[in-house]
């Protein structure tokens, strides 16, 4: 694309996570990396085959890719690592009948009635570092008595138990002290305990308007089948998955964005993280994960013997490694092992797919020390290698105030050849 016909590009708010915050089970969630249920549904509706597709998302993230297809009666696969989102891709996209979503009313109450109970022994504060900041005293101990009611209300995991949780998610972004004025949130420390409870309604009643909210989507049940695996998107050989016909999904980026981060709130509140080394380790273990010991590990890793080999890529590496760039060194490792760990996955993807089967990556490039790094390119270069056909990116949206970053739909058609 020419330069002119990519300067005019909007930001397209429709093509992020903002389009989804109305959508039904969409809106369970905010996660600023999310990519757009719109997206997902322009791709679907413009494959040419009518019957029911085997659709792979292998980053599933918040199973935007899985919730749209299972709605257009496709079967959907995803992969996710981390255990909380694996958790909240089945609840987001599982069936609930009128059963279930009637006890999960009554025990709502029952849990707001216990947390309103004088003299309650509550649950102790998620082991956060420097949790006051993300919740002055009045809304934590709010917080405490109400995941306390939902403990006793409902001790058995279970379906009615997922949404009332999914609820409770919701009333803690609410009660905290998180901003999202920028790229990832932030925590406004100035925030006072009267304007967290003065928001026109009880702690328990913010509780009770989410589940309300919850609930009445989760009566809108997908028509597909959804699997949500845990597992890694390097190894997909070991999933037993197959057939697959469309792979939709986007991958994190090569910005140091860390999901881990993103999440803290929600993972040390449901006991998926106790402690900051447990959250390092996990996000080492994720592509282009960053957080706590993450870094420092970064600094000793050495790139596999059987890595993807690309000019282009040295080359950005190199210059981002300059010795006047303070940390060049360890961002140029962060870009080169962040290739390295998509060069495994997409080695691994293609005994998944049927031949003729269509990918989608939307990914966005990034930039170091003014270095571009040409993530759509470099994909490119490696579903080229790999044997794939109709290999092209084309830019979809503009990302920010810098003039060079963009999401881009990096597609392709598996050839069905054997991968090296």
């Amino acid at each position: 694309m020419t330069r002119t016909l990519r300067t005019s590009l909007k930001q397209r708010a429709d093509y992020t996570h903002q389009h989804n915050a109305t959508a039904g089970r969409h809106g369970w969630l905010r996660l600023t990396p999310a990519y757009s249920l719109k997206i997902v549904n322009e791709i679907l509706a413009a494959t040419s085959s009518a019957k029911p597709l085997t659709v792979l998302d292998p980053f599933g993230g918040t199973a935007t890719t899985a919730l749209v297809a299972s709605y257009r009666g496709h079967r959907t696969v995803t992969v996710e690592l981390n255990p909380f989102l694996h958790w909240f891709g089945q609840a987001k996209t599982a069936v609930y009948d009128r059963r279930t979503i009637g006890t999960a009313t009554a025990l709502g109450a029952e849990a707001v009635d216990i947390a309103q109970t004088a003299g309650l022994s509550a649950v102790p504060a998620p082991p956060m570092h420097g949790i006051h900041r993300w919740w002055n005293p009045k809304p934590l101990d709010a917080l405490r008595r109400i995941k306390t009611g939902i403990e006793l209300a409902c001790p058995e995991p279970g379906q009615s138990r997922d949404l009332l949780l999914i609820a409770f998610c919701r009333l803690l972004i609410d009660m905290s002290n998180v901003r999202f004025n920028h790229q990832s949130l932030s925590l406004d420390t100035e925030r006072s305990d009267q304007l967290r409870m003065d928001l026109g309604a009880s702690p328990e009643e913010q509780f009770c308007t989410h589940l309300d909210a919850v609930l009445r989507s989760a009566e809108d049940n997908p028509e597909g089948e959804a699997r949500i695996t845990q597992g890694d998107a390097r190894d997909l050989s070991s999933l037993d998955i197959s057939g697959v016909d469309l792979l939709i999904t986007s991958p994190p980026y090569a910005n140091r964005m860390s999901y881990i981060r993103e999440l803290r709130p929600h993972m040390y509140w449901l006991g998926y993280l106790n402690s900051g080394r447990e959250a390092g380790v996990l996000d080492w273990q994720a592509i282009g994960g960053t957080w706590g010991i993450a870094t420092s590990r970064l600094a000793d890793w050495q790139p596999p013997a059987d890595t993807f080999q690309s000019a282009a890529l040295c080359e950005t590496a190199e210059r981002i490694a300059q010795d006047h760039n303070s940390n060049g060194a360890l961002l140029a490792n962060y870009v080169l092992k962040y290739f390295a760990d998509i060069w495994a996955h997409l080695r691994s993807v293609a005994s998944t797919l049927n031949a003729g089967a269509e990918i989608h990556y939307i990914v966005g490039n990034s930039s170091f020390y003014g270095v571009l790094v040409p993530v759509e390119a470099i994909y490119a270069e490696m579903l080229a290698e790999l044997g794939f056909e109709r290999v092209s990116y084309r830019p979809i949206r503009k990302r920010n105030s810098n003039k060079q970053l963009f999401e881009f739909d990096v597609s392709a058609v598996w050839s069905g050849r054997r991968c090296p």
